[in-house]
Formats: structure tokens, C-alpha cells, sequence
């Protein structure tokens, strides 16, 4: 039996009486890819605010690795192996390619404030350490973030080279756990294939387990292990991705009643 990386149990959230987010059950095991679908306003992106600490659920728990994630706060989460990308890009854009990953991995430095500012040799140390994994994390990205463009500013790469920056940041932290929040949105056909295949390699070479939210159905047919359908904080549907792409209450959600009756 796979062991559980994430389990969220029983959750629910409510937002001045609207349930947001209602008796929801998922289970993430160890190196799976599971999508999260769902029409707009189905919930997904607080899904992943509940896991991330930005919101603390009204009732039920969220388990990581064996131990909750309820009440902690968002860096504390981090250190446990939580790591997210965001629907709209938060890269620092006047710091360099190679700087924004940085910035990532100093969360797990031991240099403190006193030696940052005297410049110790051990705080000088550890920064050319700090390059050099970031490199490495770079690295994995292929020619995309490779060579000259670590020194160019982040607003200089194309917004396809900021989506991938803004996952090498995320992997910076050391998660086990990424979630993905629309890591395809705004790409054309060839970017989206690209971006597929590096979430496959995220997962078979990097070693992560992945949580992701997409709407496009070709790459979360593509990537999924299981797919978990969301409508209105409810879980509709689960199962492999022709399971849930034919299931009756998945197609209303997003097709509506009458459309889904002349399917």
C-alpha cells in the first residue's frame, strides 16, 4: 500500500456563512500527480490556501507526512516540505534569474541577521552554497534557464521562462510536496506540451509528489494519476481521468443542466 504524503480529512471552510469549502476528503499518496479540476469558483485555489496556511479550516484536518498542518503558519508549513506556485506570477522581476531561486533557499540558511551583516566568512560560505544549489535547481530546467540568462532580470524572459522560474523557485524551499496552481495558463499549444512533460519529470526525476490545478484538459489527461473534481467546495467526482471526464455531475458543472442533458 502507498504510503499518504497529504491527507485532508473532513475539511471545510466558510466565509461569512458561505461553505466555501465542504466536508472535503483527498488523499495525495507518495510520488502520484493528482489534478484538481472544477468550473470557477469550485474552491481549488483555497483548497490550496487551507494546505498553505493562509486559511485555517472551520472543521476537519490536513496531514502531512503524519502530522497536521492545522494551526501552523505559512513559512512554519514551508519547512515541513510545502512548496506552491501561484495562478498569477510572484517572482521578484528587478532581481535577477538566479537571485529569485536564491531567495527561495535562504529560508533553510543558518546565517542570521548579525552575520549577514558582518559578513562573516562562515555567512560567505554559506551564500556561495546558496548559488550553487540554486544552480543546480536551474539546472534541471534545462537550456530554458540556463548560461547567460541567470544574471538577466526576471522581466526580461518570456512569460512561458517566468513559469518555469517560478516552479525552480518553489522546488528551492526543498518540498516534497508542490502544488501547482495553473501552470499552463496563458501558454500556447508547444509551451503547454513542454510544461506537461516537465511536471512528468518534476515527479519521475525530481523525486515530488504533486498537487496541481489545471483547466487545461489536455495536460491534466497528460500528467494525472487521479483527478479530483470540484464543484462549489464539494467533491463531485474521483477517479482516473476518463472515469471523471465522463462522469454525469462533472460534465453539468461545467457545461451546466441543460447542456450536459443533450450529451
Amino acid at each position: 500500500m502507498a504510503d499518504k504524503r497529504l491527507e485532508i480529512k473532513g475539511v471545510s471552510l466558510n466565509f461569512g456563512g458561505l461553505a466555501v469549502v465542504a466536508d472535503l476528503d483527498i488523499d495525495v499518496n507518495e510520488g502520484e500527480i493528482v489534478s484538481v479540476i472544477g468550473p470557477n469558483g469550485a474552491g481549488k485555489t483555497t483548497l490550496f490556501n487551507l494546505i498553505t496556511g493562509i486559511y485555517r479550516p472551520d472543521a476537519g484536518d490536513i496531514v502531512l507526512d503524519g502530522k497536521s498542518l492545522v494551526g501552523l503558519q505559512p513559512h512554519q508549513i514551508s519547512q515541513r516540505g510545502v512548496s506552491r506556485t501561484f495562478q498569477s506570477l510572484r517572482l521578484f522581476l528587478n532581481m535577477s534569474v538566479i537571485e529569485n531561486v536564491m531567495a527561495a533557499a535562504y529560508g533553510n540558511t543558518h546565517a542570521g541577521v548579525f552575520r549577514s551583516m558582518l559578513r562573516t566568512p562562515g555567512m560567505r560560505r554559506e551564500e556561495r552554497e546558496i548559488r550553487e544549489f540554486a544552480s543546480q535547481r536551474l539546472a534541471f530546467f534545462g537550456e530554458r534557464l540556463m548560461g547567460y540568462r541567470w544574471d538577466q532580470p526576471a522581466y526580461s524572459l518570456s512569460y512561458a521562462n517566468r513559469r518555469r522560474l517560478e516552479i525552480a523557485r518553489a522546488t528551492a524551499t526543498k518540498p516534497t510536496l508542490l502544488l501547482l496552481d495553473e501552470p499552463a495558463a496563458g501558454m500556447n499549444p508547444v509551451e503547454t506540451h513542454e510544461i506537461a512533460e516537465l511536471i512528468g519529470r518534476l515527479r519521475d526525476e525530481g523525486g515530488y509528489t504533486i498537487l496541481v490545478i489545471e483547466h487545461d484538459m489536455h495536460v491534466v489527461e497528460g500528467i494525472s494519476d487521479r483527478v479530483v473534481a470540484l464543484d462549489h467546495g464539494v467533491k463531485i467526482a474521483e477517479g482516473t481521468f476518463d472515469e471523471v471526464a465522463t462522469n454525469p455531475r462533472v460534465v453539468e458543472a461545467y457545461l451546466g443542466t441543460k447542456a450536459a442533458a443533450t450529451k
